[in-house]
């Protein structure tokens, strides 16, 4: 059996942080609803769910983070293990200790990108090729990094990543070149109660928009000339706990996982906030979500459930209400 590193100390301090800062219902809110937990994973084994990927048919490609594997869940649940990412000796992961895989990002041909957090020479970009083979480390970063949420611009060939100990977000050419530091500042920055800072990470509308977990915020970071940084904007506060979101498709509207309050926050354009999934949903830390058309996705790890962890893949309904 597995024994996955402890981590209720960070749940502790994330839990004590967390006043949630509801704002009134609009008529515009998309509502969620007919939640459904479609896949139960193995914790003893480190099926601990932390990022997804959507397939063209529905499909969820999600990194399993101590088992760090990436698996493919059906919409019915069938779970087929893709690819394993190779075992570190003796990982020095920051905060953690033991090697995870994180964000994973989908290239239009089936590439799959995947952040993997050791400590050692193997932290970095891999790349998983449909129809199998060993995957392949396309960029290396720095033994100190936690390379968390990660997304890939195709058109410039370039993928940008949250890293979660550093509190900076890196910018990785795909068509060769070093990886660079793309955005830094204070507002990225974990803190010494909580050193999980920069987290998930999404390109929408012409700006990179990155989750704080330490800081409980939701950033937007616009581009610049020659795709430089602009000025890091604060979008949303009060998201005590967040790691990934996910935008809904109706402007700037998010959904936002918040992992140890085991809510599922609907995030206006404005920075108001609400609850649109508990944990009586079937919510156990969850870590991140994608929305594709009308169906939402949401992983739970159970990374910091000490009773009865259940690790699972969680479907709902999103749909709009009218004036």
């Amino acid at each position: 059996m597995r024994r996955l590193p402890r981590l209720a100390a960070v749940a502790t301090a994330t839990a004590a942080l967390t006043v949630l800062a509801a704002g009134p219902a609009s008529a515009v809110d998309p509502t969620v609803s007919d939640p459904r937990i479609v896949a139960h994973f193995d914790f003893a084994t480190g099926q601990t769910p932390e990022n997804i990927a959507l397939e063209p048919d529905g499909s969820a490609d999600i990194t399993f983070a101590f088992a760090h594997q990436v698996a493919r869940v059906a919409k019915d649940g069938t779970t087929t293990i893709v690819a394993t990412l190779p075992e570190v000796a003796n990982p020095q992961t920051p905060n953690i200790g033991a090697a995870v895989a994180l964000g994973i990002a989908r290239a239009h041909d089936g590439t799959l990108y995947v952040a993997y957090a050791t400590g050692t020479a193997e932290t970095g970009i891999w790349r998983v090729v449909p129809g199998g083979g060993a995957p392949e480390q396309i960029a290396q970063l720095p033994a100190d990094a936690f390379p968390n949420g990660i997304a890939l611009d195709e058109k410039c060939s370039t993928l940008y990543a949250a890293d979660s100990a550093r509190g900076e977000v890196w910018s990785i050419p795909l068509d060769g070149g070093d990886p660079a530091v793309w955005a830094s500042g204070a507002a990225l920055a974990p803190s010494p109660e909580l050193p999980f800072g920069a987290n998930g990470l999404k390109l929408h509308d012409g700006a990179v928009w990155v989750s704080n977990t330490a800081q409980g915020t939701l950033l937007r970071i616009p581009f610049g000339q020659d795709d430089t940084a602009g000025p890091i904007e604060t979008r949303a506060t009060g998201l005590d706990g967040i790691d990934d979101f996910a935008f809904t498709g109706h402007g700037d509207t998010a959904l936002a996982a918040l992992n140890s309050a085991n809510l599922l926050e609907l995030v206006r354009p404005d920075g108001t906030h609400k609850t649109v999934l508990t944990a009586a949903d079937g919510l156990d830390n969850p870590t991140s979500v994608a929305v594709r058309a009308k169906t939402v996705y949401v992983n739970s790890s159970a990374f910091f459930d000490t009773t009865d962890p259940d690790p699972n893949l969680l479907l709902a309904r999103i749909s709009k209400n009218k004036l």
